[in-house]
């Protein structure tokens, strides 16, 4: 049997400009929007490191109130100070709790963010480049001028047959 061989369509010009335009438009603002989107999930990323920070601070002052209280209960058995003790323990348990929740959305943000900046690096780069290219494919064409005709002067160099 003899098979068919499929023939692929000519496209045309009208078309091939507009894929083209499409496409450097596209780029742009992709470009564009990854770079707003790099610096939101940045200003996000801060706010969860700078949230980390405190509980950590909250939790090494807890650390602190804790050993004083546990000295207090060794000395005192006290009621009150039994139950200044479990406060204490109990707001660590709460820190405790509400970091490991930090540190998720942490580790969750701060990968997000390293695939945009490698996204927005990568577009931004293509973007350049596309640029540059259709600038020195737009550059209007140089007038060539036309050399003036140098005129040969032929200058009567005295040789010694003409002399004689």
């Amino acid at each position: 049997m003899a098979s068919k061989k499929k023939t692929s369509k000519v496209i045309t010009s009208a078309a091939a400009v507009k894929a083209v335009d499409t496409a450097v438009n596209s780029l742009a603002e992709m470009a564009s929007s990854t770079v707003k989107a790099v610096t939101t999930v940045g200003k996000e990323s801060k706010k969860l490191a700078a949230e980390a920070k405190r509980l950590s601070k909250k939790r090494a002052m807890l650390m602190r109130k804790k050993k004083t209280a546990a000295t207090k209960v060794r000395k005192d058995a006290s009621a009150l100070n039994k139950k200044a003790l479990k406060a204490i323990e109990k707001d660590i348990a709460a820190n405790k709790k509400d970091a490991a929740k930090i540190a998720t959305q942490k580790a969750v943000v701060s990968e997000e963010l390293t695939t945009l900046k490698a996204a927005s690096k990568q577009a931004v780069a293509y973007n350049k480049a596309v640029a540059m290219a259709d600038k020195i494919l737009n550059k209007p064409k140089k007038k060539v001028r036309r050399k003036k005709a140098v005129k040969k002067t032929v200058e009567l160099v005295p040789t010694i047959a003409n002399v004689a």
